[in-house]
C-alpha cells in the first residue's frame, strides 16, 4: 500500500472468471478435467454440432448462488442467458452462452484493506457463463483442445473501486478465499481455474470523469497482478505526460520485461451482438432454492477471523494465516475439537503457534485438499505434554519430527527415547549446589550484580541432565541457592 503517482489517480476495476467446481460440464454431460489427453471430453453440445440442444446443470446453479450469497448479492428472480457472439478457433459454436443484461444476480460488496483503512469494493453483478476451449501453440502450428469448451464459470464484475495495484491484489486474495470456503472453486491460478482482468484508467485527482481504460487479460499470479497494474498504470501517466493519447486497448503482461503490450484494440460491447439464447428459457430462481442455499453457507474467511482473535486470543497476523485456506482453517479447528475433550487445559494460542512454526513448512495443498503431517489428536498430545512440563519446547520439535508421516503417539517416542524433563527437585537441587561449590568465581559475579551469570548456570544444569532438566524448575533452585542479585 501507499504507492504514490503524483497528481494521478488510479481507477481499477478486475474481473474475474472462476471456475465452478462441478463434475460437468455448463449445459451437457461432459466431465470436467485438467491435464487429460485433449478432445476426450466433447460432445455434440460443446463441439456447437447442429441440433445440440443445452441443459442447464443445476449444481452449477448452486455453487454460482451460493458465491453470490457469501459476496453479499442480490439474487435476481428471472436470469436470461444469452448469446455472446465472437469468432476464435477454441470457440466451437462461433459465440459463447454468458449472461448480460440480465445476470443472476447483482449489487455485492467486498471489503479490502487500502491506505486508509478497510472499504468495500462494490460488485456490480456475478453472472454465468461456459468457459472457451484452449489453443495450443507448437512452432508454425496451432491445434485446439476442446476439453475446456463449455466449462462452467462464474465472473465477477466490480465497479471501478479500487485505487492501488496493491488494493486489486488484496480484494483479489480475498475473493479467492470466500469461493475456496463455499467450495464453488478451487483458488488454482497456474491451471486457469481463477483468473483475472484488469480494466485499469488513470484521472487527475479530485477529476470525478474517468479516463480512457485497457484490460489486461489473464494473469496467473497475485504478484503479477500487482506488477502489471503498477506497470501500465505509470505507462498511461508517460503518455498523458507527454501529450500522447491514450486508445481503449486489451493488452498483455510480459513480466520478465515488466512491460504491459498491445494484443488488440478493445471491442465494445456492442460488437458481442448479445441476444438471449433461443435454446435455453429464462432461468428461474425463487425464494426457497436461495434460503436454502444461504442455509449451506459455512463460516465466510472474514468473521472466522474475527472469531479467532476475539474469543481465542490471537493475532490478527495469526488468524489471517490460519484462514488463508478453508482446510488449514478446519484442521485447526479440529484441533480446538479434540483439546477440548482430551486436553481441556491446552490454549488455543499454543496450538497456533505451534502450526505456524512448527507445520506450516509441511503442509501441502492441491485445490481444496491439503496433507498434514500429523493429525489433531497427535498435535494436541504432544502440545499438552509440552503444557504439563513433561517435554520442554525443544523436545517437542524433536518428538515432532519423529512422529511427522506415521501414526505413532507423542507418548510412544518420549517413552522409547526417554525424553521426558526431569522433574525430580530433590536431585536438581543436589545438581545445583554441587555446580555452586565448583564454580565460586561465577557465583561472586552474579552475587555481585552480573546477572546474565544465571544463565550458565542454567545451561550447565541442562548439559549435565542430557536437556532433560524442568527449565523453570532449575531457575527456582539456582535463584535460591544463589542469593545476592536474583
Amino acid at each position: 500500500m501507499g504507492t504514490s503517482y503524483g497528481e494521478w489517480e488510479p481507477v481499477i476495476g478486475l474481473e474475474v472468471h472462476a471456475q465452478l467446481l462441478t463434475r460437468t460440464k455448463l449445459f451437457c454431460p461432459c466431465e470436467t478435467s485438467f491435464g487429460d489427453e485433449p478432445n476426450r471430453h466433447v460432445c455434440p453440445v460443446c463441439l456447437g454440432l447442429p441440433g445440440a440442444l443445452p441443459t442447464p446443470n443445476t449444481a452449477a446453479i448452486e455453487l454460482a448462488v451460493m458465491a453470490a450469497l457469501a459476496l453479499d448479492c442480490t439474487i435476481e428472480e428471472t436470469s436470461v442467458f444469452a448469446r455472446k457472439n465472437y469468432f476464435y478457433p477454441d470457440l466451437p459454436k462461433g459465440y459463447q452462452i454468458s449472461q448480460y443484461e440480465q445476470p443472476f444476480s447483482r449489487h455485492g460488496k467486498l471489503s479490502v484493506d487500502a491506505d486508509h483503512g478497510p472499504h468495500d469494493v462494490r460488485i456490480l453483478r456475478i453472472h454465468m457463463e461456459e468457459d472457451a476451449g484452449k489453443n495450443v501453440h507448437a512452432g508454425s502450428h496451432s491445434v485446439v483442445d476442446l476439453n475446456r469448451a463449455g466449462t462452467p464459470l462464474i465472473e465477477i464484475v466490480s465497479e471501478p473501486d479500487l485505487r492501488s495495484a496493491a488494493e486489486a491484489a488484496d480484494y483479489l486474495k480475498r475473493l479467492r478465499e470466500i469461493l475456496m470456503t463455499v467450495g464453488a472453486n478451487d483458488g488454482n491460478l497456474e491451471q486457469g481455474s481463477f483468473r483475472c482482468d484488469a480494466n485499469v484508467s488513470v484521472r487527475k485527482i479530485g477529476d470525478p470523469k474517468l479516463g480512457i481504460r485497457s484490460e489486461l487479460k489473464n494473469i496467473n499470479s497475485f504478484r503479477f497482478v500487482e506488477e502489471a497494474i503498477d506497470v501500465e498504470i505509470r505507462r498511461q501517466i508517460d503518455v498523458l505526460e507527454t501529450g500522447g493519447k491514450l486508445r481503449q486497448q486489451t493488452r498483455g503482461y510480459a513480466s520478465e520485461k515488466r512491460e504491459t503490450y498491445l494484443l488488440r484494440d478493445k471491442e465494445n460491447d456492442a460488437g458481442y451482438r448479445y441476444f438471449p439464447d433461443p435454446d435455453l428459457p429464462a432461468l428461474s430462481i425463487d425464494e426457497m432454492f436461495v434460503s436454502r442455499m444461504r442455509r449451506r453457507l459455512p463460516e465466510l474467511p472474514e468473521a472466522r477471523r474475527a472469531r479467532y482473535v476475539k474469543d481465542l486470543g490471537l493475532t490478527p497476523y495469526a488468524a489471517q494465516v490460519l484462514t488463508g485456506h478453508p482446510r488449514i482453517a478446519a484442521y485447526f479447528d479440529e484441533c480446538l475439537l479434540f483439546a477440548s475433550g482430551a486436553a481441556p487445559e491446552l490454549e488455543p494460542v499454543k496450538i497456533a503457534n505451534f502450526i505456524q512454526a512448527e507445520l506450516f513448512g509441511a503442509v501441502t495443498t492441491s485445490g481444496l485438499d491439503a496433507t498434514f503431517p500429523i493429525k489433531p489428536a497427535q498435535l494436541c498430545e504432544l502440545l499438552d505434554y509440552v503444557r504439563a512440563g513433561t517435554i520442554s519446547g525443544k523436545q517437542a520439535k524433536e518428538v515432532y519430527a519423529a512422529m511427522a508421516g506415521s501414526e505413532r503417539t507423542a507418548k510412544s517416542i518420549i517413552d522409547e527415547r526417554k525424553l521426558a524433563v526431569m522433574s525430580d527437585s530433590g536431585e536438581l537441587e543436589r545438581l545445583a549446589n554441587d555446580l555452586v561449590e565448583k564454580n565460586p568465581k561465577q557465583v561472586a559475579q552474579y552475587r555481585a550484580g552480573k546477572t546474565q551469570m544465571l544463565g550458565f548456570f542454567v545451561g550447565q544444569i541442562m548439559k549435565a541432565t542430557g536437556g532433560s532438566a524442568n527449565p523453570s524448575l532449575v531457575n527456582d533452585i539456582l535463584k535460591r541457592l544463589l542469593g545476592g542479585a536474583s
